[in-house]
Parts: C-alpha cells; sequence; structure tokens
C-alpha cells in the first residue's frame, strides 16, 4: 500500500511540477534524484490548541490534565520543554507559523484581528502548488479577516467545518474535528499525500464554570502557578481550563486512531502545539512564559528518533523550514526560521538556537483610541529580557470603560487585554486584599520600559531583575542581543514607522471606548 501511494503520487507531481515551478518553488536536489519506487512523500497533521501553555500536558509530568493523544505522539518522536510562540495572541502567532516570519514581518498579519496580505506566502500555499490534498478543521487563520487580502482560502487551506456535534460543556464548539478530518481523507484523490490543520477551538475561554465537577475532578488536582493567588476560585477555574484541554487531547486520539486505520500513521508528520498561551490573567497575550512557551510534540514514525525530550530553544517560525526540509522543497520564501529536523533525527546540535524572540502589538480594542501595548522579547537559556515600549500604557488595557450613553464603568473592570474569567474577577474584586494585590499589580499595572527575568529560577516572570546592578551586565547584553535582531529583521519599533502599527485597521471583535487620559 505504501509504494502504490507513492508511485501514484509520482505521476501526480509530473503533472504538477511546471506550475509549481513558476511560483518560485523547486523540489530539492536529494528528492530530484530519487527514483518513484525510492520516494517518500510524507503527509502532514498539524494540530493545535487555542490558548494552552507549557506545562499543562501530561507528558510534562502535569497531574491537573491527563492527555494520552499528546503523550503517545511524543513517545513516539521528540517532546520540546522550550518551545516559544512568536506572539502570545492568536492572529500573529498562526501568521508566524504559516510563513516562518515574525509577526513585525508580516504587516497587518502581524498584529491581532487584521488582515493578512497575499504576499506573503504559507507553507499550505506552497503545497496546494504542489499538488497535496490541503485543508482545515475547526480554527485556521483567525480573528482576522483574509478575504479582504484576495486570499481564495483561509491561509491554513481550504475549510472542511461541516460536520458539527452536541459538546459535553458548554464552553466547547459544536464543531466535529474528527468528522471534519474523515470527510476531508475522503475527498484526495488515490496516493494524493495530505495537509491538515485542526485547529481546535478549546481551551479558549468561555469554559463551562464548574465543569471539573462533572469531570469527576477535585480542587487538589489543580496546579496553580506562581503568576497566580491559591484560592478556590482560581482553582476551580484552572480545572475547567483542564476539562477543555481534555477535550483538545481527545481529538488527537481519535485523529491518530484515524491514520492508523488507513495505513498512514508511520508516514505522517504529526505536530502537535499551541497558539499561545492559556488565557489567564498575566499569561495570554502577554510575553511571560505563561504566554508564549507551549507545548510541542513531534513525530513522523521511524524517520524520528522516538521517546526523545528536548532543552533545545525553538520557535514556531521554525515549522515551516521543518516541513520543506522533510518533504525535501527547496523555496524562495525568505523564512527567518531554520529546520527541527536534525533534532528530530536525534542529532546532538548544542545550543541549536542560542535566542527566540517575540513581540506583541494590538490585542484586543482594549486602549484609548484603539492602543496597543508594544512589547518585544528575547529568550535565551539563562535570561528573558522584555521591552516594554509605551510603559506609560496599561498592559492589560485601560481600567475603565465608556459606554455609548457616555456613563462610565466602574475602575478596575475593563482591562480588555484579559479575557472575562472567575479569575481575572477574582483579582480585580479582591485587589485590596494583601495577598492577592501583589497579582493584581502583576497582571494589572503598568510596567517599565525593560524586564528581565531569570529563566533557570523564575519560570513564572515575577521577579524583575533589570534594576537589579548585579545584573547590569546581563540586561546591558540581552538589550543587544534583542535590539540587533529587531533592526536585522526590519521591525519598524526600531525605525523610522513605529507608529504603523496604530494604523493597521482591527477588522474582528468588539469595539469599546474609553475615556481620554494621559498616555504615551
Amino acid at each position: 500500500m505504501g509504494n502504490l501511494h507513492h508511485n501514484n503520487f509520482s505521476m501526480f507531481k509530473r503533472i504538477k511540477y511546471t506550475s509549481f515551478l513558476l511560483s518560485g518553488v523547486c523540489l530539492g536536489m536529494n528528492s530530484c534524484a530519487k527514483t518513484p519506487q525510492q520516494e517518500v512523500i510524507p503527509n502532514i497533521l498539524f494540530i493545535i490548541a487555542d490558548d494552552i501553555s507549557y506545562p499543562f500536558m501530561s507528558a510534562y509530568g502535569s497531574r491537573m490534565v491527563s492527555t494520552p493523544g499528546f503523550d503517545y505522539v511524543a513517545s513516539r518522536g521528540t517532546l520540546f520543554r522550550n518551545a516559544y510562540v512568536t506572539s502570545p495572541g492568536s492572529s500573529p502567532s498562526r501568521a508566524s507559523t504559516l510563513t516562518g516570519l515574525f509577526p513585525w514581518q508580516l504587516e497587518e498579519a502581524g498584529t491581532h484581528a487584521s488582515s493578512f496580505s497575499a504576499q506573503f506566502e504559507t507553507y499550505p500555499d506552497i503545497l496546494v502548488n504542489l499538488g497535496w490534498h490541503v485543508g482545515y478543521t475547526g480554527k485556521g487563520w483567525l480573528p482576522g479577516d483574509w478575504q479582504i487580502s484576495g486570499r481564495k482560502n483561509n491561509p491554513a487551506g481550504p475549510e472542511y467545518n461541516e460536520h458539527q456535534l452536541v459538546p459535553p460543556y458548554s464552553g466547547i464548539s459544536r464543531i466535529d474535528y474528527t468528522a471534519n478530518f474523515k470527510a476531508f481523507l475522503e475527498t484526495r484523490e488515490p496516493g494524493q499525500p495530505f495537509c491538515f490543520w485542526i485547529g481546535t477551538l478549546e481551551p479558549h475561554r468561555p469554559f463551562e464554570k464548574d465543569s471539573w465537577k462533572k469531570a469527576g475532578l477535585s480542587l487538589e488536582d489543580a496546579e496553580v502557578p506562581g503568576f497566580l493567588p491559591d484560592t478556590e476560585v482560581i482553582r476551580g477555574d484552572l480545572l475547567d481550563f483542564a476539562v477543555e484541554v481534555a477535550w483538545f487531547d481527545s481529538h488527537i486520539v481519535n485523529s491518530i486512531n484515524i491514520l492508523k486505520e488507513i495505513g498512514e500513521f508511520d508516514n505522517t508528520i504529526i505536530i502537535i502545539t499551541g497558539d499561545n498561551g492559556m488565557a489567564f490573567p498575566r499569561a495570554k497575550a502577554n510575553l511571560y512564559n505563561a504566554g508564549i512557551n507551549v507545548p510541542l510534540a513531534i513525530a513522523w514514525g521511524d524517520n524520528i528518533k522516538p521517546n526523545q525530550v528536548n532543552e533545545a530553544l525553538v520557535s514556531m517560525i521554525d515549522i515551516f523550514p521543518t516541513l520543506m526540509d522533510a518533504i525535501g522543497i527547496e523555496t524562495n520564501v525568505n523564512y527567518v526560521g531554520r529546520s527541527l529536523l536534525p533534532l528530530l533525527r536525534g542529532n546532538d546540535i548544542h545550543r541549536f538556537n542560542t535566542t527566540v524572540f517575540a513581540g506583541r502589538e494590538r490585542h484586543s480594542y482594549a486602549r484609548y483610541n484603539n492602543k496597543g501595548y508594544p512589547m518585544r522579547a528575547a529568550i535565551t537559556e539563562d535570561f528573558m529580557l522584555i521591552h516594554n515600549f509605551h510603559p506609560g500604557r496599561f498592559p492589560a488595557g485601560d481600567p475603565q470603560e465608556k459606554f455609548e450613553d457616555g456613563t462610565l464603568g466602574e475602575m478596575h473592570h475593563a482591562y480588555a487585554d484579559i479575557d472575562a474569567s472567575p479569575s481575572k474577577d477574582e483579582l480585580i474584586n479582591n485587589r485590596n486584599n494583601p495577598l492577592i494585590h501583589p497579582y493584581f499589580l502583576a497582571a494589572m499595572g503598568k510596567r517599565p520600559e525593560f524586564e528581565l527575568f531569570c529563566m533557570k529560577t523564575d519560570r513564572d516572570c515575577m521577579n524583575n531583575l533589570a534594576d537589579n546592578s548585579d545584573y547590569a551586565e546581563a540586561l546591558a547584553e540581552m538589550k543587544e542581543i534583542l535590539h540587533n535582531k529587531l533592526r536585522e529583521t526590519n521591525d519598524s519599533r526600531m525605525g523610522d514607522t513605529p507608529h504603523i502599527w496604530d494604523s493597521y485597521p482591527r477588522l474582528a471583535g468588539r469595539s469599546r471606548m474609553f475615556p481620554p487620559h494621559s498616555t504615551d
């Protein structure tokens, strides 16, 4: 069955080859040199959760969640501990993964809920041109408007969202990702390789409150990260999050079973990850670890050494070049990531990436005149540096909303860059409690221009060392690393047009009003 698959596609590929060259892409010399009988054309299954942070998978030792699907893929390949997205929000993070570029290189697609210019080629675009069967279910590239950019499909591919189900909890989407994956496979040509994106809408908020009780969990099961207070409300909210993580993982299990049923498991590159951190205060929409350090497991039959746990710093911009390398495609796309294939094959590459980088502009409509909160970060084995370009603004959004009738909302009840949740309410409503106040300030208070954290002792990023004279040399070195990379990659924040980000339209999501106040 495997040889028939590849022989059929060899013929299919030759038909598409001329148009593929015209698109600026060619097969690599190693692939071109193989005979049809020798060719091994892998499939790609990319499964991405919506709002999940490392280490909330049981493969990482988390006791709060059970993720047998993720764990199985990790056991068949590589489990990464230091995988970072390039942005803590869906749109820019997904755009980076699809293009292999930093958000600040993607114009409107580098901010949240804007457009996605067709000039930026995605890896699904390339594979469609090569003749692959491509599609997605659930959430592809969103939120935003890709049609306004002249694209024929979502940047993740054609949509397969027809099949629905009755969800077990109110916070879970009705989209039947498993059934849609089956429908996608039923429409491919015999022997045609496929690239499918399963983008679950879980564990994105809202969660069904106290769903953890229905699931048979206990408050003692909750694992409270160091950036949140340990209260019953927080524990319950974390367990509701865990219920949705389990739902996400159930579709990983289903997908693995489908691949095995059709005999394609060993010939499929399976990548499982998240788009940004969990939707809790000081996580999602922030450049701290909880906002950009995500789970990542990759398997590919016998092509990847099993049971690897890799500590290398990797970025989601590395996915595009990894796939091109694995398939044997040379492309003119100037992505900035690098292939993970040597790591996946067990080669001991010391300090694969010495540094990874991330950034953020506008997230939701959260400030007066729709201002963003621009940040950039550099992460090394030892330190994380965050540059907050406008420290005069509120990082979580303005604290007070203005309504259409001119009245003002209650102070401290806006902060729209933090998703509505029991955890958010817990911090706001108890902000005067001495035990809660430090967490409230950490999530909602203004921040200094530079923040420096020790990655070996402070993974929760709660102890800023930027003003500590003992770390002056480290601070200077990290500033140089970050700013050199931003200049090298033409970040407008370091150039003559830093305010161009404020001109990019917001095309999705709720618009809000805020009272004018002094802000830079």
